[in-house]
């Protein structure tokens, strides 16, 4: 238009501009101020586990429950925060304390024990066992085997041993794909429980659940011979409830 000398409607019509968004600048709403700070913490302070715009839309939708996944990718992308893929590196950050529990229900620690179906003749099937812990009382709060356990798996398992004993403020695992997905971490978020991540590589910050692992490899794993995942499921039940009761 200056240069030309066009009229409005000519040069909005030659570069594909509305007359209407070339009259009125848009203006940044506060909600959208406030947001994107959120986003923006948010983002760098689960950096570490590679957080995507939807699972921080998931910790932000309690408190911004009418916000889509939609306007938070638009802040998330103008932010320049999506995810870069990357060389697999060593990561080295602070350690986390390992701090006693001083309550039931205060801590849960949980990991994974693998073992094996053995089938003579046939190629023997892995199966995982996922072992969860009470830091104050040592009672084993769950084992479950099955060939394959998930994220959100892991939050069914958890859900069915709240139901019994009350949900734990904590819960303190490793950084195992199951615990970092985005089930747990919004399953964390829904019932108000902080998740501790123990750094990469050092066990002795779950040291608790190492400790209780350790026994139930000698005393169950160890000592018996699983032909079928329904047999393996009755031992370690056995096993369990003895370890709780003795």
């Amino acid at each position: 238009m200056a240069e030309h000398r066009m009229s409005e409607r000519h040069a909005c019509a030659l570069v594909g501009l509305s007359r209407d968004t070339y009259r009125h600048v848009g203006q940044t709403s506060a909600l959208n101020m406030e947001l994107r700070e959120q986003i923006v913490q948010t983002a760098h302070t689960r950096r570490r586990w590679g957080w995507g715009y939807r699972m921080i839309h998931d910790v932000l939708r309690p408190q911004y429950p009418d916000i889509n996944h939609k306007r938070v990718y638009r802040i998330y992308t103008a932010e320049g925060l999506s995810i870069r893929k990357r060389k697999k590196t060593k990561r080295i950050g602070v350690r986390v304390p390992l701090v006693a529990a001083l309550a039931v229900n205060q801590t849960w620690s949980m990991d994974f024990v693998s073992d094996a179906i053995a089938r003579p003749g046939a190629v023997s099937r892995r199966i995982k066992c996922l072992t969860v812990a009470d830091d104050f009382t040592r009672e084993c709060v769950d084992i479950t085997a099955d060939f394959g356990i998930g994220g959100e798996y892991v939050t069914r398992l958890l859900d069915r041993a709240a139901t019994f004993r009350g949900y734990p403020k904590e819960v303190r695992t490793d950084n195992g794909p199951e615990f970092t997905c985005r089930a747990f971490m919004t399953w964390t978020q829904k019932h108000s429980i902080k998740h501790i991540l123990i750094e990469p590589g050092s066990p002795t910050q779950n040291a608790y659940i190492e400790s209780f692992n350790g026994t139930f490899r000698d005393e169950c794993l160890d000592e018996n011979w699983f032909e079928s995942l329904e047999q393996a499921r009755q031992i370690i039940a056995t096993w369990r409830t003895d370890y709780n009761e003795t």
